[in-house]
């Protein structure tokens, strides 16, 4: 579930912050690029969040991006990364240079981030390759650009749950973009997309 949070920010620590919404303070985990991007105490907030609900816990995650949001549940993906690892890859890298070394297959970047030792971090480049370019327009064409949001990302989003491969989807739905242009509506994206994947 895509979820938000508005709010007044009352307080941050290593990790966390605590983000008052109508009286109701909310304890969000976050990556220290979102904490930095938080802004100072008592100023106004909005978070993309994510819920991780275990057994015996309930822990709400803070984004300060969607497409961080996107990029850690991609992380998540790969067997032996839970949040911790995946918030502290995304507070070593920006998303760029994460998105830059798992296309390159450089895993001595990945491997900057607190707790994730070599073995993790190539693993985590090789499962994540190729499902890299749904994310970041990387898959086969070198950019770096995100299609995460709006149209595009929807239009992505849309082919991959038709069973088609992330850089497939991605490759296709940007060479769609590219022939209607800016503005395209999703539909018309999908449409051409498929034809485009079908070929």
């Amino acid at each position: 579930m895509i979820a938000k949070l508005t709010g007044r920010l009352d307080s941050t620590a290593a990790g966390h912050a605590v983000i008052d919404v109508g009286g109701v303070g909310y304890l969000v985990e976050a990556s220290a690029r979102t904490l930095d991007a938080l802004g100072p105490v008592g100023g106004d907030v909005t978070i993309h969040t994510e819920m991780l609900v275990g057994e015996d816990f309930l822990r709400l995650l803070g984004f300060a991006k969607a497409e961080e949001r996107d990029w850690f549940r991609l992380l998540t993906s790969v067997q032996g990364v839970g949040a911790k690892v995946a918030l502290a890859i995304l507070s070593a890298l920006e998303i760029g240079d994460l998105q830059r070394a798992l296309a390159s297959g450089d895993s001595a970047m990945i491997a900057r981030a607190n707790g994730v030792g070599p073995k993790l971090a190539q693993r985590i480049t090789h499962e994540l390759k190729d499902k890299a370019g749904a994310l970041g327009g990387i898959a086969g064409s070198g950019s770096t650009r995100s299609a995460t949001s709006g149209p595009l990302g929807d239009a992505v989003t849309a082919l991959t749950g038709l069973g088609f491969k992330p850089g497939e989807a991605s490759a296709a739905v940007a060479a769609a973009n590219e022939e209607l242009g800016a503005g395209a509506s999703l539909d018309a994206l999908v449409r051409v997309a498929l034809k485009k994947a079908a070929k």
